[in-house]
């Protein structure tokens, strides 16, 4: 077993041993979040990919024909990947069937690819996970971009995400990692926040990986924007 499958298993397990020393009604909330962790909201409208997307430029229309795949090929098949986007900046979140966090804030990445993909490449990082599981929840929770398969954490330990799921990585145009966001977006907003100012306005203007602390003092002196489309 992988260490954070261990992490995962163990968060659950001191969950729900807390929740046998409290009481009955404590055990049935505790069973009830670690279920929903879980699942997946299979009646929730997702993005008309079509429509939003139609009219990207020609590499990333290709990247788009390739949704919801699982591609092999480890490490150096990302990294081709990232040198076929040169010129785009690249949003790439690594995520695993099994990482509640991940399903919780997946539905965040399927509207931002919807509402940023003609200006920005989306990719997944599937890690630590089954090509069965990993593939019946992206037919549940589909994305228009494939998500490359890292059964060896070789990608995320090339990115430095080790802290645990889920993980997300901003590129500049030429291809260099600019901001690594590690943990969880907690919702929409967040998330459209890091693309505006790391996908489209630092990426390409600056060549630094910022550290969380510099960022944070970014955002209080510079609060992003909207980016001027709907959605």
């Amino acid at each position: 077993m992988t260490r954070l499958a261990r992490r995962w298993i163990g968060s659950r397990g001191l969950a729900r041993s807390a929740a046998a020393r409290s009481g009955p009604v404590a055990a049935f909330l505790v069973a009830a979040t670690i279920a929903g962790c879980g699942s997946s909201e299979p009646d929730r409208a997702h993005p008309d990919y079509e429509k939003a997307l139609a009219g990207a430029p020609a590499p990333l229309a290709a990247l788009y024909e390739q949704a919801n795949r699982l591609l092999p090929g480890g490490r150096d098949a990302y990294e081709r990947r990232l040198s076929s986007l040169r010129g785009y900046p690249v949003v790439a979140n690594v995520w695993a069937s099994w990482c509640g966090p991940c399903r919780f804030e997946f539905p965040h990445f399927q509207r931002a690819a919807a509402r940023y993909g003609k200006r920005v490449a989306f990719l997944g990082i599937d890690t630590q996970d089954s090509d069965d599981a990993a593939a019946t929840f992206l037919r549940e929770e589909p994305v228009p971009y494939p998500s490359y398969t890292d059964p060896d954490e070789e990608i995320v330990e090339s990115i430095g995400a080790t802290l645990g799921l889920p993980d997300t990585a901003f590129y500049d145009r030429a291809g260099k990692l600019v901001y690594l966001k590690q943990g969880p977006y907690d919702d929409e907003a967040e998330l459209r926040a890091d693309v505006e100012r790391y996908a489209l306005r630092v990426a390409g203007e600056r060549g630094e990986l910022r550290t969380d602390g510099e960022l944070q003092a970014d955002r209080r002196r510079d609060p992003p924007g909207r980016d001027g489309e709907g959605g």
